[in-house]
């Protein structure tokens, strides 16, 4: 990880983002303020924030909040300045209780977050293949929500219905339910049971809608891993969602990831420190992106089901008195280490 240097004259920024300004402090290398101000959140914005920090001196580094949400533009129309931007994350409690909130206030300790060391982490590019990716991965879930939710509404639906609509649908598997409804031409009547097929037709055609729209995502995703990420979408039991969301969690620049430790600490897949006093002992990791982790889980449940290196391991680790639990943690581990190695930095850097 870069630090700053804490040389004399050095200016370190700090930004406190939000959906119209953002907040930028200026701070001298011992965390003293050099000045504070509010610009808007458009590119002439962005480059009159630059140009105040600028003006005290040499800008050594720029703490950013929110870098992948509000500080997303921000931050990287800095870096394509040639600014070092640092992510920061919100101010402790123990600081607000102390200083009070407010954007200034906020933007002030981002800065001295930098200057300080607590953050040092470099922040997603978000201008490649993965945030494609992640656009799709957000379209996808939200269709495949819908799609379940209009599921559950249409056997519902029919289980409380009239009971000549009942009886014709009792027993069809899903292809012939949704077929059937969508046959129904009910008529304008109001009566309960023109009302009830007009209700079930309209939830099979928005069924069938959601269907299509998750399967064209799907194969877009797929394209674009295999243009971006063959060699990730090699790996035995990766696919579509478990591939995208471990290039969610690296990011357009993975070279920000130093080490296969570094990447699995962020999926939430390393072990933690947890000694005290005579006991010396290692607990799970329940932090990191869990969505990430979670593509982990699924690689790991599909090859213990499927490959047998891995069943085999399975054995081994349990004659070794290991639980389950610990042992998929072992695998998570040594699959985040594969999938590390696999990152397509020349592609996505």
């Amino acid at each position: 990880m870069t630090t700053v240097p804490s040389r004399p004259g050095a200016v370190i920024g700090g930004v406190d983002t939000h959906a119209d300004i953002h907040v930028a402090a200026a701070c001298d290398h011992l965390g003293g303020v050099l000045g504070t101000e509010s610009f808007p959140t458009t590119p002439t914005g962005y480059r009159r924030l630059l140009a105040f920090l600028v003006s005290f001196g040499p800008l050594a580094s720029v703490g950013v909040e929110g870098t992948g949400s509000y500080g997303s533009g921000l931050a990287r129309h800095l870096a394509d300045s040639g600014v070092h931007v640092v992510e920061v994350n919100r101010p402790n409690r123990q600081v607000r209780r102390r200083h009070g909130k407010s954007d200034t206030v906020d933007a002030i300790a981002a800065a001295r977050a930098v200057i300080s060391g607590q953050a040092t982490a470099i922040p997603k590019t978000h201008d490649g293949s993965v945030e494609a990716l992640r656009a799709l991965q957000i379209v996808h879930r939200s269709a495949m929500k819908s799609r379940t939710q209009a599921l559950n509404q249409l056997h519902a639906l029919v289980v409380t219905a009239p009971e000549p609509v009942r009886a014709q649908l009792r027993g069809l598997n899903r292809r012939q339910l949704l077929a059937t409804c969508q046959a129904y031409r009910p008529g304008a009547g109001d009566d309960i049971v023109t009302v009830t097929k007009f209700a079930l037709r309209h939830l099979a055609i928005r069924i069938d809608e959601l269907t299509l729209e998750t399967t064209a995502i799907t194969k877009r995703r797929r394209r674009l891993l295999n243009q971006c990420a063959p060699k990730l979408m090699a790996i035995t039991g990766v696919g579509p969602d478990t591939g995208t969301a471990l290039l969610i969690a690296a990011g357009d620049n993975p070279d920000r990831l130093g080490s296969p430790a570094s990447f699995a600490a962020l999926l939430g897949a390393s072990p933690i420190e947890a000694s005290s006093g005579k006991t010396v002992r290692m607990r799970l990791n329940r932090g990191g992106d869990r969505q990430g982790n979670s593509a982990l889980w699924h690689i790991v449940m599909s090859r213990m089901a499927t490959q047998t290196a891995t069943k085999a391991y399975v054995q081994r680790r349990t004659e070794e008195s290991l639980s389950k639990p610990e042992i998929i943690r072992c695998l998570k581990r040594y699959v985040a280490r594969e999938v590390f190695n696999a990152l397509p930095r020349e592609v996505l850097a």
